[in-house]
């Protein structure tokens, strides 16, 4: 296959990886081919060589608010966890796509750049945080993106402003045109360290409290409908510590599926269509997923 052709640049490239070793959730089914470009010109090169061959692509960050179905994914995966540079320049703060957000967060802190207090505690890339919009405890990506660098489906290197960027609650514009993002620039303020620590700091304690992070778990899964909160009405439905299987809808938030032990993919979405046809009965509201959902279901 052409794909092995990029062996020979130094590119690894791996057949029938299990992508439950990425997420998460720690399940999903095996990617066909597995690649973990470190630069630019080995993500460009992969694209291209995937696009021109007809080779199905699917491009993922830290795995951490998706589910990858027990079928695994046909065709090339790339985790872009290795090209994790970020730089400063005056009250900009540049990472690049596999650079996880919280880090980000914290290297802002540690210049004296202000913005990035609420992403203390995403586990998410910067790739995935642009891709989703995502935001906790009252802020959002959107409302510190300068510009983002993507690669295009067609191998065009691009860069669009924040407006471009069609920011909305949990979306993007690449969502909609299959841009691969490279980077992106934040535009951040002078604060003190101290002080933007002490917020982070807070923010991951209350986190701790709340959480049920010492669970594998696929974080928030459900997009608040407008005028309501979904933990309070799955409470209310009888659905708290609802189990399928080894997915469990969590005691500590109601808002998080956890793996208890041994859950697959199809638990988690099993346990996820359960709690949304309760919901609908109940109170005549359609749950969308935040969770991003991908992979083919097991044969």
């Amino acid at each position: 296959m052409k794909l092995f052709d990029l062996v020979k640049d130094g590119i690894e490239i791996k057949k029938q990886v299990p992508l439950s070793k990425y997420t998460f959730t720690k399940t999903g089914g095996p990617a066909e081919y597995l690649a973990f470009p470190q630069n630019q010109a080995e993500l460009e090169k992969l694209v291209e060589t995937a696009n021109s061959n007809q080779i199905p692509l699917t491009v993922i960050g830290n795995a951490s608010n998706l589910i990858i179905r027990d079928g695994g994914i046909a065709g090339l995966v790339i985790i872009l966890t290795k090209m994790n540079k970020i730089t400063i320049s005056g009250s900009c703060v540049e990472a690049q796509a596999g650079a996880r957000i919280i880090d980000t967060a914290f290297f802002a802190a540690k210049h004296g750049l202000s913005g990035l207090e609420f992403a203390a505690g995403i586990p998410g890339s910067v790739g995935g945080a642009v891709f989703m919009n995502a935001g906790a405890y009252g802020g959002e990506t959107a409302e510190v993106i300068q510009t983002v660098k993507v690669l295009t489906s067609t191998g065009e290197f691009k860069e669009y402003s924040n407006k471009e960027m069609q920011f909305s609650y949990r979306h993007s514009l690449v969502q909609e045109n299959n841009d691969v993002v490279v980077s992106a620039t934040f535009s951040l303020h002078p604060g003190q360290k101290n002080i933007i620590l002490a917020e982070m700091n807070y923010l991951n304690a209350l986190r701790q409290y709340k959480q049920p992070l010492e669970y594998p778990s696929c974080g928030s899964v459900f997009k608040r409908p407008a005028g309501h909160y979904v933990g309070p009405m799955i409470i209310q439905a009888g659905l708290q510590g609802k189990q399928v299987g080894g997915a469990q809808n969590s005691t500590k938030h109601a808002g998080f599926i956890v793996n208890k032990g041994g859950a697959t993919a199809t638990d988690y979405l099993d346990l996820i269509a359960l709690i949304q046809a309760k919901i609908k009965e109940q109170f005549r509201l359609d749950l969308q997923t935040e969770v991003r959902i991908i992979g083919k279901p097991i044969d």
